[in-house]
């Protein structure tokens, strides 16, 4: 895949998102996540399963993306719960197995983390829907490791392009890419005027310090 297709990608993932209301911009009244962090914007890629055309050009462009990036994939693991429908539309198109990853084992039955079957050594591309910190996504990609799984990289909707996450997944080394990134989104707002051109300024200037953008600023 060109750079100009994965451009391409970039900004029809972005402007879906945007058209379906899975993502907002508060620039003024920023929402509050659960870590805390005050924030601009608030992504629901779970929104993406409501609209056919949309979730379809989704699951086309990761299965373009894991021919190229992981042409070796054997097979596609979702995270729970959003990652999980994206990874069984992905797998039907490939027509390969899928397995799901939970944040944690089940406490009671034969207390699975990871359900479908996983063979040692075979190897394995992971689904997420979006990352921020990159924490539970690099959680999945090593609860498949420690089953034995190869874990050749995660591929996920949407990522804030924080420079943490970047970190986290050069220092498990395990790669990681995306559909669609902050910048893209950005880029794609101004373009439809949900943004100007000042506030795209404002909002490129809190991705670089997510965790304390707001409070500098009183």
């Amino acid at each position: 895949m060109s750079k100009v297709e994965a451009n391409t990608i970039a900004a029809q993932v972005a402007a879906d998102l945007l058209q379906i209301g899975a993502v907002h911009l508060r620039p003024d009244e920023p929402f509050t996540w659960t870590s805390g962090i005050k924030s601009p914007i608030y992504c629901d890629n779970r929104i993406t399963m409501s609209h056919p055309a949309v979730r379809r050009r989704i699951a086309e462009a990761f299965a373009a993306t894991i021919r190229e990036r992981y042409p070796d994939a054997q097979v596609i693991a979702g995270t729970a719960t959003a990652g999980i429908p994206h990874a069984a539309w992905v797998a039907e198109l490939m027509d390969l197995p899928m397995i799901y990853v939970r944040d944690k084992a089940k406490g009671h039955g034969r207390q699975n983390q990871i359900e479908g079957s996983l063979q040692a050594g075979q190897k394995v591309v992971v689904i997420e829907d979006l990352i921020s910190t990159g924490g539970s996504s690099l959680k999945a990609a090593q609860a498949v490791s420690a089953e034995g799984g190869e874990v050749l990289g995660v591929v996920a909707i949407f990522s804030y392009q924080f420079p943490e996450a970047e970190a986290v997944f050069a220092e498990a080394n395990i790669d990681m890419t995306t559909l669609s990134q902050y910048t893209a989104l950005l880029a794609a707002a101004t373009a439809a005027g949900v943004i100007t051109s000042e506030q795209e300024q404002f909002l490129s200037a809190w991705r670089q310090s997510p965790k304390t953008f707001y409070q500098e600023r009183g």
